[in-house]
């Protein structure tokens, strides 16, 4: 899954003093979308106990940090940040620090000792806790609950959508990972698979796009072994196109080895699923793969790329690149470039390799890639990522695409910028004088980029409510 950093939060309050009904609570996460969605989770649940929320930490009586250890440098941001959350907390003595998510999960011993500002520590599968958690933090003692669970979904749990328009949002169809890659921490701190009911999930989608939500976005580590009561995930998919027809349904993330045709089938044959699939492949060399333990090699990769040009000729593929893994040579770094042509990936999300202690690559493999080469490859594969990027972005000139706005562009106030169907960016020329987030419309591609299509709307398609 595809990281990500933002804050998560919602309209201030303006008292300075909190009183019973009036505490104010700041949420920042950072991550991937299942930490997006998690941070809706935690709001709902303090919405439920009388929380307000704020966009400053200073203002803040709760500061809630939700948090992501997939690799070393996304924890050094977390203690940076805690050290100016130390600097809130002289200000205001009664705030209350938690960390929450992943990091909170691999590193809660560490975050007890080292970390004085944090009151509260509280795994992915803890957030049901919270409330009692911060009580018992007020009563004057450290709370911690990090356990793992098998069952834990937070089906019942009404997120509480904090985008200050009704445009996108996030369904957790299931949480865990039993894959077990050689490199990642995810099964560690995030514990074994477990799918939601599937009446929950299409109830939810249906809820959102009469709320006028236009974008829905189905998430899990793993959805293609999505299974509940005979339900796949390619079934799951009809029957939540069948439930929210008004918004567009996309999903992430899928698994090369379990990522099936009828999937594929079943996105051509619904209207309003999006032909965007994020396929991580990690590398192209078959022995870095199976020391990955990927479960595939690179044939069978390939033989998916092509199942999804089959089946949908305008999807848009994007995948994951771990430059510098154990033991890779310049021939199966050569394998991973050669891969990437064959694929033509239209993005591609790149890392140097991080070890991160507790893994099967920490305990059987060396990090021995040296940290200049694994900077060179990176360079290497970042240049070769933007050359298809581009190419597969020109393609588009010419074209009429449908274009959801999703906000003001940052270059311009004249500007909006947006998302096509198939998972685009694209900036709208001089739209934000007619046109705002939400609002759906026709656009004319005129010029692109690496990164985005330029156009200029052409038609109205639908407006927000």
């Amino acid at each position: 899954m595809a990281l990500a950093h933002s804050r998560v939060f919602g309209a201030a309050q303006l008292e300075q003093v909190p009183t019973p009904g009036s505490y104010r609570a700041y949420i920042e996460t950072y991550g991937c979308q299942m930490n997006f969605a998690d941070s809706e989770l935690v709001a709902g649940l303090l919405h439920a106990e009388g929380y307000g929320f704020t966009q400053d930490p200073q203002e803040a009586d709760l500061i809630l940090i939700n948090t992501c250890a997939i690799r070393e440098h996304a924890e050094e941001k977390i203690w940076q940040r805690l050290k100016y959350f130390q600097s809130c907390k002289q200000r205001r003595p009664h705030l209350i620090v938690g960390v929450l998510g992943c990091m909170a999960e691999r590193l809660k011993a560490k975050l007890l000792q080292e970390a004085p500002v944090v009151d509260l520590i509280a795994g992915p599968d803890s957030y049901r806790h919270l409330p009692q958690l911060i009580r018992q933090v007020e009563s004057g003692a450290r709370a911690i609950h990090v356990l793992l669970s098998r069952e834990e979904t937070y089906a019942d749990i009404a997120p509480m959508r904090l985008a200050p328009h009704p445009t996108s949002a996030y369904i957790s169809i299931m949480r865990g990972c039993n894959n077990m890659c050689s490199f990642c921490i995810v099964p560690f701190t995030r514990g074994r698979e477990r799918s939601r009911r599937w009446q929950s999930i299409v109830s939810e989608a249906q809820q959102l796009a009469e709320a006028g939500y236009k974008e829905i976005t189905l998430l899990g580590q793993n959805v293609d072994s999505y299974q509940d009561q005979g339900v796949r995930f390619a079934e799951l998919l009809a029957r939540v196109a069948e439930a929210a027809p008004t918004a567009w349904i996309r999903f992430a993330t899928s698994h090369p080895k379990d990522m099936l045709d009828e999937v594929l089938e079943t996105i051509a044959r619904y209207p309003n699923l999006s032909p965007y699939i994020h396929l991580p492949v990690q590398a192209g060399s078959n022995s870095v793969l199976q020391r990955m333990n990927r479960g595939y090699t690179a044939e069978w990769y390939l033989d998916r790329v092509a199942a999804i040009r089959r089946y949908l000729p305008q999807a848009v593929l994007s995948t994951d690149i771990i430059v510098g893994f154990c033991g890779e040579t310049d021939a199966d770094f050569e394998a991973t470039v050669a891969l990437m042509e064959a694929a033509r990936f239209d993005f591609t999300y790149h890392f140097m390799y991080s070890e991160r202690p507790g893994t099967l690559a920490a305990r059987r493999y060396k990090d021995d890639v040296p940290q200049e080469v694994k900077h060179a490859r990176l360079e290497a594969v970042i240049t070769k990522a933007q050359a298809l990027s581009l190419t597969s972005n020109q393609a588009q000139i010419g074209t009429y695409q449908q274009v959801l706005i999703e906000k003001p562009a940052r270059r311009d106030p004249k500007d909006l910028a947006g998302r096509t169907f198939s998972g685009r960016n694209v900036i709208l020329r001089g739209a934000a004088a007619s046109y705002k987030p939400g609002d759906t419309v026709e656009a004319y591609i005129h010029e692109a980029t690496s990164a985005t299509l330029i156009g200029y709307v052409t038609a109205t398609l639908s407006e927000s409510p």
